[in-house]
């Protein structure tokens, strides 16, 4: 064998150890992550807050998101991603417990702001820092398949993953509301230890960040974030897309439990709620499935086109789910279940394939260097919708009803289709210009 060939061999041998670390870790974190998602609008009902009450609590998700995304953005550019993610992995455990500690000693709305508050940070420190380390150590070891190749299987993993945590969540949640959280914050001691020992930074020097400095780091990262962010013409109405559905996604996400049981007739099926939420994973993954042969089509070599018609589509959808429910009878429905159950399947399906596509989409116009920052910013604009989409959403599903929230948010999920235009010419632009 001579050089170049075994050099080849041992950047794939090299490649393939750092998605398998990526697989692995995404599969944990969604598993630990979902075994509350199908039940935790019910276990926050049952606490006796309201629907508006429960998306107050889950907006303190979001504002905790938004304020810590450039903090932690610094801690990822500097001490490193490997350093990000654990420290989230540890904040996400933590406020699990305390979640749950908050219902069991009766501490109110108070103490479920403070514990979505810190798992809003946890998210953050996660936020970005998996995708920049996988994409900075396969570009440092000249991994040549495509990005969307690669962020489609972590897609996968991330619905079968899903798959499993909301069913089992949901199952658990039949027995004990609290026992799927328990359950979760011991996964993520598992996530914890595969990072410590299996995650180093690859194609990334981490920096020395001091407290006297973090301030500095900070006006630093976030000037670069602009830079590559903002000012960036592909990039900046990628932004704004995650502004709308940020707005709308976790308020649909979190009504579709009761919303289902209601259509149902039956509030009393707890595991129907999370195994509508492993729908949602199974058709993820079914839609990540269609990328590989989409991107190889003349309309997959059009990113911006493809995420455009994919928002469309969903939209669509949630309009669809909306009037599933206006003429639902009270007691319930079984077509308008039905109804619902399949349309709520169908955006999964589309948000499978759009997802992989628009990662890959915005990592390619971030540099390495500023690639965590950039991709912090974006999901600040996505925490910056949820920590007014849902209060408001909820405030309007509590004062008229879910179907008119539904419709307000499908009508602006579709103003997505207008930004991956306006990126798409952008694209175009600097195609030309060279």
């Amino acid at each position: 064998m001579d050089e170049a060939t075994d050099t080849a061999g041992t950047v794939n041998h090299e490649a393939k150890r750092i998605v398998g670390v990526y697989l692995a870790t995404t599969a944990l974190f969604t598993l630990a992550a979902s075994l509350i998602w199908g039940v935790n609008t019910l276990f926050l009902l049952g606490a006796g807050l309201s629907l508006f009450q429960v998306m107050v609590v889950n907006a303190a998700f979001s504002v905790g998101q938004l304020v810590f995304e450039v903090p932690t953005g610094v801690v990822a550019d500097t001490v490193g991603r490997r350093v990000s993610y654990l420290l989230g992995v540890f904040a996400l455990s933590a406020g699990t417990l305390m979640y749950v500690a908050a219902e069991r000693l009766g501490w109110g709305m108070a103490g479920f702001v403070t514990a979505s508050v810190m798992l809003g940070f946890g998210f953050t420190c996660q936020t970005g820092a998996v995708d920049a380390w996988l994409v900075d150590a396969l570009d440092h070891v000249r991994h040549t398949v495509p990005r969307e190749t690669v962020f489609a299987r972590g897609g996968m993993v991330t619905g079968g993953a899903m798959l499993i945590g909301t069913l089992s969540g949901g199952f658990l949640g039949q027995v004990d509301l609290a026992v799927p959280y328990y359950v979760r914050a011991g996964v993520l001691v598992g996530a914890f230890l595969l990072a410590a020992f299996m995650m180093r930074d690859i194609g990334f020097v981490p920096r020395a960040l001091r407290a006297s400095r973090f301030a500095e780091e900070t006006r630093k990262i976030a000037h670069a974030g602009i830079r590559y962010g903002w000012r960036e013409p592909v990039v900046r109405p990628l932004l704004f897309v995650s502004l709308v559905h940020g707005t709308f996604m976790l308020f649909f996400f979190y009504s579709s439990q009761p919303y289902a049981l209601e259509l149902l007739g039956r509030p009393d099926l707890v595991w129907v709620a999370g195994a509508l939420a492993a729908l949602y994973g199974i058709s993820g993954v079914a839609g990540n499935l269609c990328v590989a042969p989409l991107m190889r089509t003349r309309l997959g070599s059009d990113s911006a086109r493809v995420l455009g018609l994919g928002a469309i589509v969903e939209a669509l959808a949630v309009l669809g789910i909306a009037v599933s429910g206006v003429f639902a009878p009270a007691d319930g429905s079984t077509p308008a279940f039905t109804t619902m159950v399949v349309l709520f399947g169908l955006f999964g399906l589309f948000n499978g394939v759009t997802m992989p596509v628009r990662q890959a989409y915005i990592n390619r116009w971030i540099p390495t260097e500023q690639r965590a920052t950039v991709l912090s910013l974006d999901a600040f604009f996505m925490d910056a919708g949820g920590g007014g989409g849902q209060p408001a959403f909820g405030w309007l599903a509590t004062n008229v009803s879910i179907p008119v929230a539904y419709v307000a948010g499908g009508v602006l999920w579709g103003l997505a289709a207008p930004f991956y235009a306006m990126a798409g010419r952008a694209e175009r632009r600097d195609v030309s210009e060279g």
